[in-house]
């Protein structure tokens, strides 16, 4: 019979921790939410000498004390979950300060691996590690890898089997100072007493109230011995106190570090030699947007025959459905409504999973790190702090992350104009109404139209970031802080599987939302309106006036005349708020692709729309009021209602100012006739 285990893939951030899952899980991982939150969980299957492992993936931390909301779901799953094996992931080029993680997980007395990974960077570096003596001086396994390679898996593998046949370990025991070990005594007589603290280690416990850390201090206030702890903790300076066990466990790292490895501080790296040109305060700007110019010309060169591929495909569906299915209502449902409609937004997937690759490339290889400590100074001057780059970057994929990930920001201000500016950033779902209009109508300039838009987004991001500084959000800036991991040749396995983890999001989207939503498109275009003569999806009803989108349509029709939009894109954008995905599912099925048997992008340049209408309606699509769970996950990161509608009125207003000026002033000028 199959052992079942649980074990937890803990480390710092940027360790190679994801390349350690990829490679053990390979593509039996499962990807959901936390209990209660909304930061990413990924668990993945392995069977390894008759032992079923799940493989949790915990959120990278550097310690396990409560400072972020990764770091207390790391924390909390160890002592809450209790898994049977814990695996360390450790940057064998930084083992300092990967090791201060290690010493937090012994005192707690888990059974721990470590996989001291991405040892080929190590030795490039000159570094030379000795892992027996590292093993020695312990007392747990250490293992060797090259996650990125899947080098050492086998033998990391081997190592968690065994410590499953081994005792609970005790705690391992750092000594500090008189004073502490006195106070830590002293508390851990009153833990061991109480019933209400005997799923905690005591020790461990104990130095955490010491140190101050709010989330144990709140668990320990639903104890009756809190009076008792708490006459301990008033004679103590939790900040001092912190800093000393701190200090001590820095020391017995280094001891241990000077007899089990021989750290080169000389040699040149070729990550520093990298850096001097990436991170150049001349070059490092154009070499950013050079990169992110490219990511956009090939998401669209090519995937560009994949789309035509999937267009004609879909086209033949429509087609076949309308001509086979007897009943004329159900037959333009299907065909018109769920075929076309889902294929109209479905023939974007290849250009979505380019881009999610592209920036997997750049995330992977560390570049990312680069691109937020080159835009900090530039950030800076507009109000912005620096760690607000990385959220936003993560909106190219979708705003809802980037929301969330505001998290790591400490400063409430700084956090609050990141989370508001945070939907200007163009995220995949928009790009099919991109690809869509620039394709129609700007050709072999379709890239550079799409970059323009992505650029246009976060120049108005950082533009409205220092208007609320300078206003609504005033504060003083505040230092910025990263660390700068070293580069590494991203996998073609590892960009794969981040691909299709976000491109298969939005798979899910076409099969559910988006289907819910241009069904519903269908149907009140096929509902006659009141007072029509029609009947329900006639010729003379479907997408016309005399339906009731038709009649909806009209109410709006005046809001967006002045940019150039007739009906049919007003009432589009109404449902885009659903899903942006939506507004193209929505046009495909108004404008009858499925049974006019040509494609959108063909009916639209034929004269429903004009190239500067169209411009517009990209831009007015970038700005106006974000997607559905985009407007939940801000109103539960700000808890206000008051800043969530701030968010989508300034932002909506914005979207109708510059489609205006675009049609109105262009059109005057003659520009794109």
């Amino acid at each position: 019979m199959t052992e079942k285990i649980t074990v937890a893939l803990a480390g710092n951030p940027n360790v190679g921790k994801t390349s350690i899952f990829n490679a053990i899980t390979g593509s039996k991982q499962h990807v959901g939410n936390w209990p209660g939150v909304t930061v990413e969980r990924k668990i993945g299957k392995k069977v390894h000498n008759d032992v079923m492992m799940e493989i949790v993936d915990l959120p990278g931390t550097y310690s396990l004390t409560a400072y972020s909301l990764d770091e207390i779901i790391a924390r909390d799953f160890i002592i809450e979950e209790k898994p049977d094996v814990v695996v360390q992931v450790i940057d064998a080029t930084n083992l300092e300060r990967n090791m201060y993680l290690t010493t937090q997980l012994m005192e707690l007395g888990v059974r721990l691996v470590i996989a001291l990974n991405m040892t080929d960077l190590a030795l490039a570096k000159g570094d030379n590690i000795d892992e027996k003596k590292m093993q020695e001086f312990l007392e747990v396994p250490v293992i060797s890898t090259i996650g990125s390679k899947g080098n050492g898996i086998e033998g990391l593998l081997d190592a968690v089997t065994d410590e499953l046949h081994k005792t609970r370990v005790t705690e391992n025991v750092f000594n500090y100072d008189d004073q502490i070990e006195e106070n830590v005594e002293k508390l851990g007589v009153i833990l061991d007493s109480d019933p209400y603290f005997a799923h905690y280690p005591s020790r461990w416990f104990s130095l955490k109230l010491l140190e101050g850390d709010e989330n144990i201090i709140k668990k320990a206030r639903e104890s009756d011995s809190y009076p008792e702890i708490q006459k301990i903790l008033n004679q103590t300076d939790a900040e001092t106190l912190e800093a000393k066990v701190a200090d001590q466990r820095y020391k017995t790292i280094q001891t241990m570090l000077k007899q089990v490895c021989n750290i080169n501080t000389c040699r040149l790296t070729g990550s520093d030699m990298v850096d001097r040109v990436v991170t150049n305060k001349v070059l490092g700007i154009p070499i950013f947007l050079s990169l992110m110019w490219a990511a956009f010309e090939v998401t669209f060169t090519f995937g560009t025959p994949f789309m035509n591929i999937i267009d004609i495909f879909f086209g033949w569906m429509a087609e076949t459905a309308t001509n086979v299915i007897p009943v004329p209502w159900m037959a333009s449902l299907i065909g018109e409504g769920m075929i076309a409609g889902v294929g109209s937004v479905i023939i974007f997937l290849p250009n979505i999973l380019l881009l999610f690759f592209m920036i997997s490339l750049m995330e992977d290889s560390g570049y990312m790190s680069r691109a937020a400590f080159i835009m900090d100074k530039v950030m800076s001057k507009f109000g912005l702090h620096g760690k607000s780059f990385i959220p936003l970057v993560m909106g190219f994929g979708c705003n809802v992350p980037a929301i969330m990930a505001t998290r790591t920001i400490e400063d409430t201000r700084d956090r609050l104009i990141t989370i508001l500016i945070a939907p200007f950033v163009s995220c995949g779902a928009r790009l099919p109404v991109y690809v869509l209009l620039a394709g129609a109508f700007f050709g072999h300039d379709a890239g550079v139209v799409i970059f323009g838009l992505y650029a246009l987004g976060i120049l108005v991001a950082i533009l409205s970031a220092k208007l609320m500084r300078s206003t609504i959000l005033q504060g003083e800036d505040t230092p910025f802080i990263m660390e700068l991991p070293s580069y590494k040749l991203p996998t073609l396995k590892g960009s794969l599987i981040h691909m299709w983890e976000r491109g298969k999001i939005y798979l899910k989207k076409a099969g559910t939302i988006i289907l819910i939503g241009v069904v519903g498109v269908w149907l009140l275009a096929s509902i006659p309106a009141p007072g029509s003569s029609g009947t329900f999806a006639s010729e003379e009803v479907y997408g016309t006036t005399e339906s009731v989108i038709g009649m909806i349509g009209q109410i709006l029709e005046p809001l967006v005349a002045p940019l150039g939009f007739d009906w049919k894109i007003a009432v589009a954008l109404v449902f885009g708020i659903v899903a942006k995905e939506i507004v193209v599912g929505s046009m495909g099925v108004l404008y009858g692709v499925g049974e006019d048997e040509e494609s959108l992008s063909n009916i639209l340049a034929a004269g429903a729309m004009t190239p500067l209408a169209a411009l517009g309606l990209m831009v007015f699509t970038l700005l106006y009021v974000p997607c559905f769970a985009c407007i939940g996950v801000i109103k539960r990161e700000t808890g206000s209602w008051k800043w969530t509608l701030f968010q989508l009125v300034y932002g909506t207003t914005l979207a109708w100012v510059f489609a205006f000026v675009i049609y109105q002033v262009g059109t005057r000028m003659g520009l794109l006739a």
